[in-house]
């Protein structure tokens, strides 16, 4: 059972209709906040069950459900050749790895659906236990983006190159292309690494394209991967709507 919290989380959850939402239980059922919950509830046939702060506080992980949580069940994926079938003539998938902290990774997703991403590729099993932090950080957008799964990132890059999409990664070395130069305006595959791992060698031997994020002063180290996450996405962004 995964247990998600919060008035944006449960909503995000009935809107994405990737996973099964058995019940949802609220402080306050009638509270004007969950109107917009009350009726994609209503549509999904989802029943709604007033309980008490404890019962609340048995499950909750946090501190700002607001008096608001959904049972839910395992998310449900797509196969990855149906979400690049599916994102359309140029598709914008993404896929980070190596990333260790669940807001982290909640982080980037948010980031990487503000800007338009198409889907997101996961390993298996890798986040889903923690769901419902994912989808706190998330703002969401976890419940919310096509999302496939992949053992490997080399697996993945195989079927999306066999797709037509350029296998994009960022990472700070000499022959890395600014992000600015780089063109991300077509079908591609984005690879990020983790903050303490980042990507190996060998799968960027074998990129198509490396970019760098360029920087306007020297820095302690790189950008977090939530935030360069974003970067690059709402760069793909601005280059797809020039």
């Amino acid at each position: 059972m995964i247990v998600l919290e919060g008035r944006i989380s449960v909503e995000a959850a009935l809107r994405g209709d990737a996973r099964e939402v058995s019940e949802i239980l609220a402080l306050q059922p009638a509270d004007r906040r969950l109107a917009r919950v009350r009726a994609l509830a209503g549509e999904r046939g989802v029943p709604i069950r007033m309980v008490s702060t404890a019962d609340i506080d048995d499950l909750a992980s946090g501190r700002t459900h607001g008096g608001l949580l959904a049972l839910a069940g395992e998310r449900r994926f797509l196969p990855l050749e149906q979400l690049i079938r599916d994102a359309g003539p140029t598709p914008f998938l993404a896929m980070l790895d190596g990333v260790e902290d669940p807001y982290n990774f909640g982080a980037a997703i948010r980031g990487l659906y503000a800007a338009g991403a198409d889907g997101l590729i996961v390993r298996p099993r890798s986040w889903e236990q923690a769901a419902g932090i994912v989808a706190r950080a998330s703002a969401g957008a976890s419940e919310l983006i096509p999302t496939a799964v992949a053992e490997t990132p080399e697996l993945a890059a195989e079927v999306c190159r066999a797709g037509g999409l350029r296998v994009v990664c960022a990472a700070a070395r000499s022959d890395a292309v600014s992000m600015h130069d780089a063109d991300l305006a077509g079908p591609l595959f984005l690879l990020v690494g983790g903050e303490r791992r980042g990507i190996t060698r060998s799968f960027l031997d074998r990129a198509d394209l490396v970019v760098r994020i360029p920087y306007a002063r020297a820095v302690l180290g790189s950008l977090g991967t939530a935030t360069a996450a974003a970067v690059l996405a709402f760069e793909v962004m601005r280059q797809r709507a020039a």
